[in-house]
């Protein structure tokens, strides 16, 4: 587009665009220069001191930031020409046309990673009345509420990052590119970013499992690669309404032949009655790498512990699943999370042994454990349990707290094979998902007085995972290819007759 319509320099020659930045560089370098010449001048004149070598960096960061803006806002500047005939009288953009303004407005308040930039643009009032104006220039640049793509993806991965809040990402923006943005502006980029960022998250996403399983089947090792699914949930009291949720994240991990965990992706949904929206967001991501992998089928686990969304979701959807390409149906292994059964294992043991034998309740409950983990473990722990209760009395209260536990190992006996997990290298724990809801809500959602809304979590949770999955650079730059502004191209005689009359 920028070659059909004046914009850019694509007519202009090698030697043409050389002599330009050329101009731009030492333009900008030249004002500068004076005041890096006396900073370093300056301490080299001084003692040598920590105080003076601090001042002298900071004074150079300064400069150096100011340097990069004018270069910057030079070079922007040079992509629309002076002449408004150089530029396409009229332009057509979704079904609707904007005739071009001859003089120029300015803008003052790009932010960019080098602070605030000034740019003269020309604009195109649209045909209709009450339409707005739209500037071709910065829509090529991919501006959004008047910030850099840069700044953009700096802003989306700071306040999605442990530990930040909205006043800590303004102040971060402040001290680190010397831009000021309140609240309000913070909030509508986030809202007009996030929103895309989501509808892209999946593809880049599976393209980083589909890597990580490529890796996997070339690994060196006897067993089988593992594709580990998890999800778990995590309260939330939500600020609106003072009550608490229940919010769910689930994770996707991809070990080799060895066992050792090559990759994780992870996803969140803010609290849901009945996490629906979960089930269908990581349905269709397992469907799309299956459809999508064609190696050999790594072996299929699902390691959760045992809450009523988790297993209705292995019952109803994953037992259920058939592969996306054959039609066959997959076998998943359903894993019981070893560390929720090891906390029955010692409710048994606190039950079965009274105050004054812990040495010999500790002693039991880790040789329990240690038999948990070979054939035909949970067998083995049953049946002790049982023996040592039949020659025990117990009180009410005990009695039921062991049968409570007891009762939770019988029914799950099918899930408990751990010897056999752990010979074919599958996870037996949870841990990277009860770890996923640490790092992905504790740690931004769970600060001290912090509050949220529906709408702003799942703002903050949806550039969190992509940031937590590694997969920001691929989700981001896919969103810059969204964004191009491909439908905007200049008005032709060969236009409908409803556009000529508008016109």
């Amino acid at each position: 587009m920028a070659q059909l319509n004046g914009w850019g320099h694509g007519h202009a020659t090698a030697q043409q665009r050389h002599q330009v930045a050329h101009r731009i560089v030492h333009e900008a370098f030249d004002r500068v220069e004076p005041r890096i010449v006396q900073a370093v001048e300056l301490f080299l004149a001084t003692p040598i001191s920590p105080n003076r070598f601090y001042s002298v960096e900071l004074a150079l960061l300064v400069l150096m930031r100011t340097l990069g803006r004018m270069i910057l806002q030079a070079t922007i500047q040079s992509l629309e020409p002076d002449d408004p005939q150089l530029l396409p009288l009229d332009l057509y953009l979704q079904c609707g046309g904007y005739r071009r303004r001859n003089e120029k407005t300015r803008n003052q308040s790009i932010a960019t990673r080098f602070g605030n930039i000034t740019l003269w643009r020309r604009g195109y009032r649209s045909w209709e009345r009450g339409e707005e104006a739209i500037f071709p220039l910065e829509m090529m640049l991919g501006l959004t509420e008047c910030v850099s793509p840069a700044l953009l993806s700096f802003l989306g991965q700071a306040i999605s990052s442990a530990g930040m809040s909205q006043g800590a990402t303004i102040a971060l923006l402040r001290e680190q590119c010397d831009v000021k943005m309140g609240v309000k502006r913070l909030r509508r980029c986030m809202e007009v970013f996030s929103e895309p960022m989501a509808e892209l998250r999946q593809a880049c996403q599976v393209d980083a499992l589909l890597e990580a399983l490529r890796q996997a089947d070339q690994s060196s090792g006897n067993r089988k690669p593992v594709l580990s699914v998890g999800r778990d949930g995590i309260t939330l009291r939500e600020y609106r309404h003072r009550y608490f949720e229940v919010a769910t994240a689930a994770t996707v991990s991809v070990y080799d032949r060895a066992g050792k965990r090559l990759k994780t992706i992870y996803l969140a949904w803010p609290p849901e009655l009945g996490q629906a929206t979960m089930d269908s967001m990581l349905t269709e991501l397992l469907n799309d790498l299956l459809s999508r992998w064609g190696g050999p089928l790594p072996r299929l686990a699902y390691v959760t512990d045992s809450g009523s969304n988790e297993v209705g979701y292995f019952e109803q959807v994953l037992r259920r699943m058939n592969h996306p390409c054959t039609g066959k149906r997959l076998d998943w292994l359903r894993v019981a999370d070893f560390y929720h059964v090891s906390e029955r294992v010692w409710a048994m043991a606190d039950a079965l042994f009274n105050k004054n034998q812990e040495q010999q309740a500790y002693a039991w409950a880790r040789r329990m454990l240690k038999n948990l983990k070979k054939p035909s473990g949970a067998s083995r722990v049953l049946h002790s349990a049982a023996s040592l209760y039949h020659r025990r009395r117990l009180g009410k209260t005990r009695d039921e707290s062991f049968w409570k536990a007891y009762r939770y190992l019988q029914s799950r006996t099918k899930h408990l094979r751990y010897s056999e997990y752990q010979s074919n290298h599958i996870p037996i724990g949870s841990g990277v998902t009860e770890a996923a809801c640490k790092t992905i809500y504790t740690q931004r959602l769970k600060l001290s007085g912090m509050r949220w809304s529906f709408a702003g979590a799942k703002q903050i949770l949806t550039l969190r995972t992509i940031l937590l999955s590694g997969t920001w650079d691929a989700t981001f730059g896919s969103y810059l290819k969204s964004i191009a502004p491909i439908q905007l191209r200049p008005y032709e005689a060969g236009c409908t007759k409803h556009l000529q009359n508008a016109g």
